[in-house]
């Protein structure tokens, strides 16, 4: 891994960045942007299937970002040999707040698609009744755990 990391550390942590920015700076476009947006829509069927839509292709991006930072996060803290230093708790920290959050975007993951399914079948009251808890509470939990992770990176990344 270390000679792995030497190689291209730059880009390692480059991917590093931009999974976490992607996956927490896309969940704030849609919690304080697109979700304020979509309340202007009156149909509630049109809105929705938007919101559904807006979630799906959501995943697509994030899926891909969430596996990466993992990846990336295990590169790193075995090539920079943070074990055993004053610096791991730190690193146990991130990880356990990275954690948390996969855990949280599973269960949005899994509203989402009974949301999904309710709608299909034109049962509208369970679908909005699913997707209310990813915007509500889920989705600003999420966005706080990261930006406290994002910082602790950067106190990492200081050291």
């Amino acid at each position: 891994m270390e000679a792995l990391f030497n190689s291209f550390s730059s880009l390692i942590v480059f991917l590093h960045v931009i999974s976490a920015v992607i996956w927490v700076g896309g969940m704030i476009a849609i919690r304080f942007a697109v979700h304020y947006s979509m309340q202007e829509v009156e149909d509630p069927k049109i809105k929705l299937g938007r919101t559904l839509e807006t979630l799906r292709r959501f995943f697509n991006m994030v899926i891909p970002s969430i596996i990466l930072l993992l990846a990336t996060a295990i590169i790193m803290i075995i090539a920079l040999g943070f074990k055993g230093t004053p610096l791991y708790s730190f690193v146990i920290a991130k990880e356990a707040i990275w954690t948390i959050m996969t855990i949280i975007f599973i269960v949005i993951f899994i509203k989402r698609k009974q949301a999904q399914k309710a709608f299909d079948e034109g049962k509208l009251p369970i679908a909005k009744e699913k997707l209310l808890p990813i915007a509500n509470y889920l989705i600003p939990i999420n966005v706080v755990l990261g930006l406290i992770a994002i910082y602790l990176g950067i106190t990492l990344r200081g050291f």
